[in-house]
């Protein structure tokens, strides 16, 4: 057996913690948690194979021998102590489970201690809530005795952690199962959970699983709970590690007693609304609401309002569009029926108190109207309003309420003063953040001025307006407003200063950290010395120089050989006018080639170790004079200075040395944030060029845009006066076409040429039948075409008198016809000008024709002439047509 047992302390701590023998087990389990217990850190590779292999903790916890069972779990419980945050997270899921299932219901009581230990450490190393969370499904075990064992360590959670660190919602909402089961015993613990919560939380439990007891349970329920209404509020027992260590950076008992204060403070006010989840009650209210709300009826208006209350009236609301129920409440604050303002006072109540923060977007609709309606003097509708406003001031704070409050007190109905005045008394004893100077300025002078009002109300409600005030910021904050009153007024403010309650204290502001202790120092008692000198002294050098100046006539000029000054009578005296004066010590400011230390040379002096060099912090010169004997000086030796009479001891040299880099770090710090903030301010400097130019750039390109835009505008103008043209083109040509036809079919073989006698008479048909009548009025006859020419040529003068064009009296000739215009100016020279045939086919006025120029015309040799000229004419109109059509895109028809 001895060889067996040896082979098995042999084998690796894993191995054996799985070996099939449960007295090996049982030793491996002894022998791991005694190799915890010494380990110097969590990070110690002890730990390390438990670490990789998390299982081996789940087989120690379940382990079927139930005495290595009861070793596993305290193995267990040493592995969490000792080994950190780590070995919590990596087994917390491997191993709560079998604790739960075989641990905590074990016979053996030390096996139970020892898990409910490991649950604990489980909830200290980390959180709750995963512990809570792998814990909840055991409330539905089979095995009776597991779930009452399982709520018996949720019942220790919160006796030792409490509700603060413990969310106590996801179990409030399991234990009514638990208050239903058949076991007694389940009862019983299920019984003692809820005793241990409402003693944490006191009635903003009940809603959470009241309604889902029998009438029996809850008034067993409610003579528990009157047992536990008279104990103080309960406090933590056991933190968390995050909380131990900012425990341990707490800088004060007293900061830590206060702190303490306010934590319980804080227990006391846990509601329903922290444990409630949010109701969406937006989709619940009735769709005729606001049509009812609009009623002329005030009993319609109230049953309106008397539904949204029943509504509204959870524990918490989620936030959801509520501007219109919020406009539609305000507006039933200037109803006539008290019956409707009092309901709609209760709806805001509800309203405000369901959702809390996201309210105080609703504040300013509803506030002004509230207080304006306290001018009634039955006392449920005030008390209705008061508690309205109450709720919205829980919902918002003093500084978003002030200003409507201050408006308020100057109203001009005595009623309506006074409530706001109550109110605001109220939101100072309610409220947890001091007001700030500008704030309590405003009250003060709101409230001196109550002082001075007819009513007795009024007067005392500003002095306890004052008095209030006086207990947050304190007496002596409130001395320089409570000047000019006289001594009846204070003493009626003390007397409300003296009795006032309230939550929020001014906090001075912390005063400037002392001197930090050097952080090398030989010994404790040391570091106590060297505390207590700087931060009571934190520049000592006047004492070191006290003790220094006496010393000054001792040395001569024997012992300053080596030095530059060794050749002039006193040259001592030098280096100490140079020390006596530098502020902060003996070389505070001096550099270190200007830093001696006169150093004996005595034979107690060389066997003695030298004191450490410190750098800027020996001497005047920061270098020994030791060889200075060897220079031919020995008997400056037996006066040279002792070393005690430097005035300082080898600590005080080491805070002086470190005080220096201190300072030397800041300096550099200083030069480095000098060096950032240059480099800041030219970034900034050149962000604002490159945003100017940006701003530049930007204005240039929107003028050019609207340079484009305005170019677009004009080409477009000018395309529209092109397409008038074009058009106006267009007709011209379709006229000289069909005038054109017409030329053509008179002209054309068609129509014959004329004969010898009657020569004269075609001409005039062919060219001058532009007149078209004879002196007497009557049209020639035989001349056909007269009309066609004659509507042509009144076409054109039509388009002379329309054209804006400067040149339209001679459009005729210049546009159409510049062949017909050279031919005109030669029959022009050849005849006078006045009876060439030109001129006259292409007129626009009517002229008469006279029978004797008619007659002078006749001649054959005239008529042949006149025929040729009208051939050409014709055949240069046809050219110009044919032009027109090449540039239009027309087509020949």
């Amino acid at each position: 057996m001895a060889e067996q047992e040896e082979d098995f302390s042999s084998l690796p701590l894993p191995d054996r913690f799985q070996h099939k023998i449960w007295k090996v087990r049982k030793a491996a389990y002894e022998d791991a948690a005694k190799q915890f217990e010494v380990t110097p850190d969590e990070y110690d590779p002890a730990f390390k194979p438990f670490l990789q292999d998390p299982g081996l903790w789940k087989a120690a916890a379940a382990d079927s021998n139930v005495a290595a069972q009861q070793d596993g779990i305290a193995a267990l419980c040493a592995f969490l102590k000792f080994g950190g945050r780590e070995g919590c997270t990596r087994t917390r899921s491997h191993t709560i489970t079998p604790i739960i299932e075989k641990g905590l219901s074990s016979t053996r009581a030390a096996t139970k201690a020892s898990s409910l230990e490991a649950i604990l450490l489980y909830v200290e190393l980390d959180a709750a809530a995963p512990v809570i969370e792998e814990m909840l499904p055991a409330f539905s075990h089979k095995q009776p005795k597991v779930i009452a064992a399982t709520i018996a360590a949720v019942t220790a959670i919160f006796h030792n952690y409490g509700c603060k660190t413990v969310d106590p919602k996801p179990v409030l909402k399991l234990l009514p199962k638990a208050f239903g089961h058949a076991d007694k015993n389940v009862r019983a613990e299920a019984t003692s959970l809820a005793v241990e919560l409402y003693r944490w939380l006191r009635e903003a439990m009940k809603p959470m699983f009241w309604g889902d007891l029998k009438p029996t349970q809850q008034t067993d329920m409610e003579v528990q709970f009157e047992k536990v209404k008279a104990e103080p509020m309960p406090k933590q027992e056991r933190f968390l590690r995050s909380q131990q260590a900012a425990m341990s950076r707490a800088p004060a008992p007293g900061a830590e007693a206060e702190e303490e204060d306010e934590m319980e403070a804080e227990g006391v006010e846990v509601d329903v609304f922290d444990l409630a989840e949010p109701q969406d009650v937006v989709s619940k209210v009735a769709a005729d609401f606001h049509e009812q709300l609009a009623s002329t009826k005030w009993k319609e208006r109230k049953e309106a309002l008397e539904g949204l209350f029943a509504v509204l009236n959870v524990p918490r609301i989620k936030d959801g569009d509520f501007n219109e129920i919020v406009r539609g409440l305000a507006k039933c604050m200037k109803d006539a029926n008290i019956a409707v303002v009092t309901q709609a006072a209760q709806c805001i109540e509800v309203l405000a108190k369901g959702l809390r923060k996201p309210f105080a977007k609703h504040r300013s609709v509803v506030m002004g109207p509230i207080m304006e309606r306290l001018k009634e003097k039955k006392v449920s509708v005030s008390d209705a309003l008061g508690l309205a406003l109450d709720q919205v001031f829980l919902a918002t704070s003093l500084t978003e309420c002030l200003e409507d409050i201050l408006e308020f007190l100057k109203h001009k109905n005595p009623a309506v003063k006074e409530g706001t005045m109550k109110f605001l008394i109220r939101c100072l004893k309610t409220t947890r953040e001091a007001p700030i100077k500008t704030e309590v300025a405003s009250i003060s002078e709101a409230a001196k001025k109550l002082l001075s009002e007819s009513q007795e109300v009024l007067r005392s409600g500003g002095a306890e307006l004052l008095g209030t005030v006086m207990k947050i910021m304190g007496e002596r904050a409130m001395g320089p407003y409570l000047e000019g009153l006289d001594e009846i007024r204070k003493t009626k403010i003390k007397e409300f200063f003296d009795i006032a309650e309230v939550k929020a204290k001014d906090k001075p502001k912390p005063k400037p950290a002392p001197v930090a202790a050097p952080k090398a120092a030989p010994a404790a008692a040391t570091r106590k010395v060297v505390k207590k000198t700087t931060v009571k002294k934190p520049a000592p050098a006047p004492s070191i120089y006290a003790q220094e100046a006496p010393l000054a006539p001792q040395p001569t000029a024997r012992s300053a050989p080596g030095s530059k000054l060794g050749s002039k009578p006193g040259g001592l005296k030098a280096p100490l006018k140079r020390v006596l004066p530098g502020p902060g010590g003996a070389a505070s400011t001096a550099s270190p080639a200007r830093r001696p230390v006169a150093r004996p040379e005595t034979p107690e002096e060389e066997e003695a170790p030298p004191p450490p060099r410190l750098g800027a912090g020996r001497g005047l010169a920061g270098r020994s004079l030791a060889k200075a004997p060897a220079m031919g000086a020995p008997q400056s030796a037996p006066m040279s200075p002792p070393p005690s009479n430097s005035g300082m001891t080898a600590v005080e040299r080491a805070e002086l040395e470190e005080l220096r880099m201190d300072k030397d770090r800041l300096l550099r710090q200083a030069d480095d944030h000098r060096q950032e903030r240059s480099r800041l301010n030219s970034e900034i400097q050149e962000l604002k060029n490159q945003n100017a130019q940006l701003i530049e750039d930007h204005t240039r390109d929107v003028l050019s845009i609207k340079a484009k835009e305005t170019q677009l505008v004009r080409a477009r103008s000018d395309c529209e006066a092109a397409e008038a043209m074009c058009g106006q083109l267009r007709r011209e040509m379709e006229r000289l076409k069909r005038a054109l036809t017409s030329a053509e079919r008179v002209n054309g073989p068609s129509a014959g040429l004329p004969s010898p006698g009657r020569e004269h008479n075609g001409d005039e048909a062919g060219i001058y039948r532009d007149t078209g009548m004879y002196g007497g009025g009557q049209e020639r006859p035989g001349y056909g075409n007269a009309r066609a020419r004659m509507s042509y040529t009144s076409t054109l003068s039509e388009e002379k008198e329309n054209s804006g064009d400067g040149l339209a009296g001679q459009y005729g000739r210049a546009k159409l016809s510049p062949e017909l215009r050279n031919g005109r100016n030669s029959a022009a020279s050849g005849s006078g000008g006045r009876n060439s045939p030109a001129p006259q086919s292409y007129s626009s006025r009517p002229i008469g024709r006279d029978p004797s120029t008619d007659s002078a015309r006749d001649g054959g040799g005239q008529g042949v002439e006149s025929w040729k000229r009208a051939a050409e004419v014709t055949s240069a109109l046809k050219a110009k047509i044919e032009q027109m059509k090449a540039r239009q895109g027309l087509s020949r028809p």
